[in-house]
């Protein structure tokens, strides 16, 4: 039984259905040292499975009431020995009490306001990715050295044909170094200012005339090429967008929480 379903599942699913309300009429499922299991507690998980995808069977149906039943066992063991009473239970239980009660204004919360609609899902990605279409890439190459004479010699030695993945062995940066400088490619962000600055205004295959100083050293730093940032598809960021846009129906609620309390 434990391998069909798992204590993660049973926990999680048992304890929602444990505290959903049940009627006084429900037939019992079980009653359990005088303690009566109400028959909508398992109506209550077999729902849950089924909407997971699991069938509905008598099988299901003996495996639920069986665990339900070594629960309430449990629970009342507990309770005999007085676990319930103890200080880091009863904080556990004020924890999940307060947790289920803000999932439930929450959800009362959003019910009561339009749900994110398809179009402003689309809206929004257009407003965080279209008009960011402008933003670019820089694929570049540097030598980072010590000494700005050393990194002017550099230069004067690119003039002469040296070529700029050669004399890259000698950087400082050990990991660009072996790929021959390259940086792969990064938004200007991506790299301190002094650098990013001299960066974007390279053309492409052109190489900083004078070294770039920056908080680790001098950099001979080569344009390799340019390119639009690609955005992600709206079907892979579709459902982060919607989980900002639910967030943000909260904050009237937050707002007006904060508000009415007295914070000291």
């Amino acid at each position: 039984m434990s391998r069909l379903l798992s204590g993660s599942t049973l926990g999680s699913l048992f304890l929602g259905a444990a505290l959903s309300a049940t009627s006084l009429s429900a037939q019992d499922l079980a009653v359990v040292n005088g303690k009566a299991i109400p028959g909508e507690r398992l109506e209550e998980v077999v729902k849950q499975f089924v909407a997971q995808g699991r069938p509905d069977s008598p099988d299901l149906r003996v495996l639920i009431r069986e665990q339900l039943i070594l629960r309430e066992l449990f629970a009342q063991e507990a309770e005999s020995k007085g676990i319930a009473k103890s200080a880091e239970v009863l904080k556990q239980l004020e924890q999940a009490r307060e947790d289920i009660l803000i999932r439930a204004l929450i959800q009362e919360h959003l019910s009561k306001v339009s749900p994110v609609s398809d179009e402003e899902v689309r809206r929004e990605y257009e407003r965080q990715h279209g008009a960011a279409g402008g933003e670019k890439e820089y694929r570049a190459r540097h030598i980072l050295v010590d000494r700005e004479d050393e990194a002017k010699q550099i230069i004067a030695q690119l003039k002469k044909g040296e070529r700029f993945e050669t004399l890259a062995r000698r950087s400082k940066d050990v990991g660009s170094a072996k790929q021959g400088g390259d940086l792969d490619w990064n938004t200007p962000e991506t790299f301190v200012k002094e650098f990013s600055d001299a960066m974007v205004k390279l053309t492409k295959g052109a190489v900083t005339e004078q070294p770039v100083r920056t908080q680790f050293g001098f950099h001979v730093i080569r344009l390799d090429d340019v390119r639009a940032v690609a955005a992600p598809p709206i079907a892979q960021v579709g459902p982060q967008i919607r989980e900002e846009l639910e967030r943000k129906r909260l904050e009237a609620l937050q707002q007006t929480l904060r508000a009415k309390a007295q914070i000291r």
